[in-house]
């Protein structure tokens, strides 16, 4: 496992680990989807299992770039089945070749935001919206990987935008579809995602008792979306940022879809108001006019309307946020001091929590970056170290 630590680090360089963890911080930009060119063919799973995590539907993605398929791998696009009986979409992974003793350990990826709607899935893209080059990579360095899309992202249903909680339990399901659909897979695994993806990573790993039957090592968390309730208090301050306030609309039309208490017109005043449908797209199509409604979102565009509203949305973006209970396994989160989605002093009190939990925490804040362009060198390390059973620090203490 020693060697994987090199392998990973050496194959994400070559395969260009920088461009796929851009998904990881892509909002609020437009993504590009691009439909698969040819048919995929359905594969017949001889165990799809039952409950959470079994696989519905199975696929082939026969129109990967060659350059994340010339080393060879296994994959699959799959709708598999989550928490309260949801349907999600996804892709897995696996090496050719024949799997080590246990299997191939895994690696379940958290993918950042690309939108709300079912059209917004990574699965729906030839190149998952970057993160197949980053699958790749594991792959090549002996890793098993998972994509979900998160419940509401490529599949039918509602996408609960920033619900760390239905996101976490997303990634994990997603390991136990991957152990439906390929043979050889082990059932120690690692959970890595960056900002939207990162919150829902630091999820499942609070989450792992939910699978008793897998083995969680850790979780890696690229600036996560903890808790992102400071958003309230900035969209009434009328200081939310330019990166920050496009958000506001997916976080609304999201909660609006799902919970049936929560009324848009209580948050939406001026040009928002009017822009509203163009601010919901996420496809090429809508990149023009998302852009121009973005440009026109007045400071207090989104401020709830009535003390009632803004104590609704204060509620339920604390309920989606981590940490709430202490994490099964040790984390590394990895941040910085200037960043404009997510301010630092919200992750620095997720933290602070997690700690007074009794977290097992590396913390890595570094001062003068952003979201996107937080250095990740010592992830690949970090994770191989987690399947080699070595110590890892503990910055709480």
């Amino acid at each position: 496992m020693r060697l994987l630590v090199l392998l990973v680090a050496a194959c994400l360089a070559l395969t260009g680990c920088a461009s796929a963890m851009s998904l990881a911080f892509s909002a609020p930009g437009m993504v590009g989807i691009a439909m698969l060119p040819e048919d995929p063919v359905p594969i017949e799973i001889s165990d799809p299992g039952t409950g959470a995590g079994s696989v519905i539907y199975a696929e082939t993605l026969p129109n990967l770039p060659f350059t994340a398929t010339w080393g060879g791998m296994n994959s699959a696009r799959v709708v598999y089945r989550s928490v309260d009986d949801s349907e999600v979409s996804g892709t897995v992974f696996t090496p050719s070749g024949d799997a080590p003793d246990g299997g191939w350990p895994v690696i379940s990826f958290g993918h950042g935001t690309t939108g709300i709607l079912p059209e917004c899935g990574p699965s729906l893209s030839r190149t998952l919206l970057g993160t197949v080059d980053l699958a790749s990579g594991f792959t090549r360095a002996g890793y098993a990987v998972t994509v979900t899309d998160y419940e509401g992202l490529g599949h039918r249903g509602v996408h609960k935008y920033l619900d760390n909680e239905t996101a976490g339990y997303n990634v994990i399901d997603a390991v136990r579809a991957l152990r439906h659909t390929f043979p050889d897979i082990s059932d120690r695994w690692v959970a890595f995602g960056g900002s939207q993806g990162g919150g829902a990573t630091w999820a499942a790993n609070e989450q792992a008792g939910y699978a008793p039957e897998l083995d969680m090592l850790g979780s890696v968390s690229l600036a996560p979306a903890a808790n992102m309730t400071g958003l309230v208090d900035k969209s009434i301050d009328g200081t939310l940022t330019a990166d920050q306030a496009p958000l506001m609309e997916w976080v609304i039309e999201s909660l609006a879809r799902a919970y049936p208490d929560v009324d848009r017109d209580d948050y939406r005043s001026g040009a928002v108001a009017a822009d509203w449908d163009a601010l919901t797209g996420c496809t090429p199509a809508d990149a023009s006019a998302r852009g121009e409604a973005a440009a026109r979102i007045g400071p207090t565009d989104f401020a709830p309307k009535t003390p009632e509203a803004e104590a609704l949305l204060r509620s339920q973006l604390d309920e989606m946020s981590v940490p709430r209970q202490k994490a099964s396994a040790p984390m590394m989160v990895v941040y910085g001091d200037a960043d404009t989605f997510i301010d630092v002093a919200w992750t620095d009190a997720a933290l602070a929590k997690a700690c007074a939990l009794g977290d097992v925490v590396t913390i890595d804040r570094q001062p003068g970056k952003g979201h996107g362009d937080v250095n990740g060198d010592a992830v690949n390390q970090w994770i191989g170290e987690r399947f080699a059973g070595d110590p890892t620090s503990n910055d709480c203490d």
